[in-house]
């Protein structure tokens, strides 16, 4: 009889661990939960004028301004931590970032590794050279031969490679980077977004030397979340709310975007 009892009791006290331990499994997958209760939300990005950069000693651009109206809105604080591009997709699984917040291209391997915000803006991949050599290049077959650079796993990266425009390609770390390889002759020239060209060449920069030309690609933006994350739903819907109170609007206008909606 006792022994039964044992038993019983026993069962009973592996059954409570199972609820609880399921309770935590639930807990755990719920991504807005757990950002809420971290009271942060941790937003991997790269510096890319003019959607995340440094001005007087503190990140600024589109992108953090957005991101800091969003997390506003959900009631947690920003943090934001500079990322490896080439690992974005890494650092969000493993949590060491809640999302990528930084102009990503929406692309099948981009929708294959995140769950992926409403597009919210316009972009284009250029290709970008000296000013006093721009005018010789009028299409993509016309820049075959020169050697290109892009940030790795970028869309400018992906650009050069579709175009065929490859055989002599050198990859760098950052946009940046591959301006200043045009820059310095280590490259003929480089493909990056659009909205950063606009914002790196214009006069008075330090690249006001280069300028940009032929459109490679046309493509949106959006914010990368974790797989199966109930954040992305609950981001969208406060997208809506900041276009409807025109904060997106603003933002775009401020920065020289085009909005996707």
């Amino acid at each position: 009889m006792k022994l039964k009892k044992f038993a019983a009791l026993a069962m009973a006290a592996i059954l409570s661990l199972s609820i609880a331990g399921c309770g935590t499994e639930k807990k755990e997958s719920d991504d807005l939960s757990y950002i809420k209760d971290n009271g942060k939300m941790v937003i991997g990005y790269t510096i890319y004028e003019p959607m995340n950069y440094m001005e007087d000693g503190k990140l600024t651009g589109f992108d953090t301004e957005f991101a800091e109206a969003v997390c506003e809105k959900l009631g947690v604080t920003p943090e934001f931590v500079e990322i490896n591009w080439d690992n974005k997709f890494v650092a969000l699984k493993s949590k060491q970032i809640d999302c990528i917040w930084n102009g990503m291209t929406i692309t099948d391997e981009v929708k294959a590794n995140c769950s992926v915000s409403k597009a919210y803006v316009k972009n284009a991949q250029v290709v970008v050279m000296k000013k006093d050599k721009i005018d010789e290049y009028k299409d993509a077959e016309s820049l075959k031969g020169l050697k290109f650079t892009a940030e790795a796993g970028s869309a400018g990266e992906a650009a050069i490679k579709e175009a065929g425009l490859d055989d002599n390609y050198i990859e760098n770390k950052a946009q940046t980077d591959a301006l200043l390889a045009v820059v310095g002759g280590q490259a003929d020239a480089c493909v990056i977004d659009i909205t950063m060209a606009k914002s790196m060449t214009a006069e008075g920069t330090s690249y006001e030397d280069l300028a940009y030309s032929i459109e490679l690609t046309t493509e949106e933006y959006g914010i990368g979340f974790r797989k199966d994350s109930n954040v992305t739903a609950e981001v969208d819907k406060t997208i809506d709310e900041l276009i409807a109170d025109g904060t997106m609007q603003e933002l775009a206008e401020k920065y020289g975007l085009n909005l996707a909606f």
